[in-house]
């Protein structure tokens, strides 16, 4: 399948005191269309910054976003305006993503009057088959959100995003503020759209789980840099960076029958600042294989078997 959208390189650097925070670090990846990225790592390493960035919610500093063959980097006003119809977001946290001043109806129905899309009447046959989608129903079209619950209100950012027939969504950990009941729910209806609709996600989350159920594949972010990428069912049965390792080790399960738990070693300190990122592999402090090298040369992300990419002087 053709490439949906191709990330090369890209960097976003905030100043911070005469220095520069490395938030997004020579970041590069690519999707294809109804493909979904699992974006997994410590809170701070990034992620969201990298799902705005490519959004162009938050300008990046450097390199190239190609979204269905045009660089949206080079584009301005009304090109981009109408390149970011294909482009949505759902936010973290529902409630304040949503006007609260504005029903349930003028929130989804938003997208459609800015991009002047259809009269009156067909915007709002249009919000109310967007409700019913989520599984809402149309009776909701003029409540407002604060009326609803944290899931509630999810599954109305997730129709707002639907409403300009997006092929690419952010989904920037759209359940981390939801009861794990409601969560198998989002998910669940978000894996629904991918399939009905054929959209592409970048899935951002600290849940390994929920990321192996709904990715094809997951790229592992540290301190602004993707140290490892594969398709979901090689990183999680064979991680070969000790990071990976790491976050794959804190999370709790039960084996299958038959099949025999893995055991790595549990991840011990805090993430250092990205301000101050030492020489070398910027996961060394924390990492108890770490070698002389490792402190004077940054490792190469490079493709080890088909698909399967990682920075580290150990593989």
């Amino acid at each position: 399948m053709p490439e949906l959208l191709v990330v090369k390189n890209l960097k976003k650097y905030f100043p911070v005191r005469r220095k520069f925070l490395k938030a997004v670090d020579n970041v590069s990846f690519s999707l294809e269309q109804g493909e979904t990225l699992g974006l997994v790592g410590e809170s701070g390493s990034g992620k969201s910054t990298l799902g705005r960035s490519i959004l162009r919610l938050i300008e990046p500093d450097d390199g190239e976003i190609i979204f269905d063959g045009v660089d949206i980097r080079k584009l301005r006003g009304e090109e981009l305006r109408q390149r970011r119809r294909f482009m949505q977001i759902i936010f973290q946290d529902p409630l304040a993503s949503l006007n609260p001043m504005m029903t349930i109806g003028q929130n989804i129905e938003d997208p459609l009057i800015i991009h002047n899309i259809g009269t009156k009447e067909e915007r709002r046959r249009a919000v109310e088959e967007l409700l019913e989608i989520v599984g809402l129903g149309r009776e909701v079209i003029d409540a407002f959100p604060h009326e609803f619950s944290g899931g509630q209100q999810q599954r109305v950012g997730i129709a707002r995003a639907l409403a300009l027939n997006p092929k690419f969504i952010v989904a920037d950990e759209p359940v981390s503020s939801l009861d794990v009941s409601i969560q198998a729910q989002i998910v669940s209806l978000l894996y629904e759209l991918k399939r009905r609709f054929k959209i592409s996600y970048l899935f951002i989350s600290h849940d390994l789980a929920v990321v192996r159920y709904l990715s094809d594949k997951v790229a592992v972010m540290y301190l602004g840099a993707i140290v490892e990428m594969a398709p979901k069912e090689e990183l999680y049965q064979n991680p070969l960076h000790p990071y990976t390792r790491a976050l794959l080790a804190s999370v709790p399960k039960m084996p299958r029958d038959g099949e025999r738990q893995k055991r790595f070693p549990a991840l011990k300190g805090e993430i250092p600042s990205p301000i101050d990122l030492p020489p070398g592999c910027r996961f060394q402090s924390r990492c108890e294989y770490v070698m002389d090298v490792c402190r004077k040369q940054e490792p190469a992300f490079r493709e080890v078997s088909p698909g399967h990419f990682v920075a580290c002087h150990l593989v």
